[in-house]
Formats: C-alpha cells, structure tokens, sequence
C-alpha cells in the first residue's frame, strides 16, 4: 500500500477517535465521573486529530471557553495544514 494512502487512513481512524473522545469526556463532564486529562484531548489534536477535535468542540459543546482549547486546537489545525500542503507539494 502506498504510504499516502496509509497515511490518509491514519489521519480518518485518528479524526474519528479523537471526535468521540471529546463527545466522551463531555458525556464523563455532565455526569460527574473521572475526566479524561486535558494533556490527552490536546495530545490526540498534536498527533493528527485535530480536525476531531474542533469537530468535537462545537458538535459536543466542550472545552469551547477554555482559551488552550479556544485557541490551541485552531493552532494545532493550522499547523497541520501547513505541513500537509507543504507535503503535498513537494
């Protein structure tokens, strides 16, 4: 298999995963249960989830007001963007 074609298919499962997980510690939030840690949500957007993650937030609502999130998941994103572009053109 082509590496782009492993590599498109990593960033879908990781988008994917890192989506319900948001939608996970939202539902672990509104039912005061153990929280899945900030460092982990922001690590799945830093390994190739953002896309996830920014779904997440506004599908699920959560970690909208918290400026690391506000701010760092569009961050992350953007950076990606820049790297796959720059990948893809090469």
């Amino acid at each position: 298999m082509e590496a782009r074609n492993l590599i498109l298919i990593y960033l879908a499962i990781i988008t994917v995963v890192t989506f319900l997980v948001y939608g996970i510690d939202k539902w672990k939030a509104q039912h005061k249960r153990w929280r899945i840690p900030e460092s982990v949500l922001l690590g799945l957007a830093a390994i190739g989830g953002s896309v996830g993650a920014w779904l997440g937030m506004q599908v699920w609502h959560h970690k909208t007001q918290h400026k690391k999130f506000k701010y760092g998941v569009p961050a992350i994103l953007a950076a990606q963007v820049v790297v796959a572009v720059w990948l893809l053109a090469k």
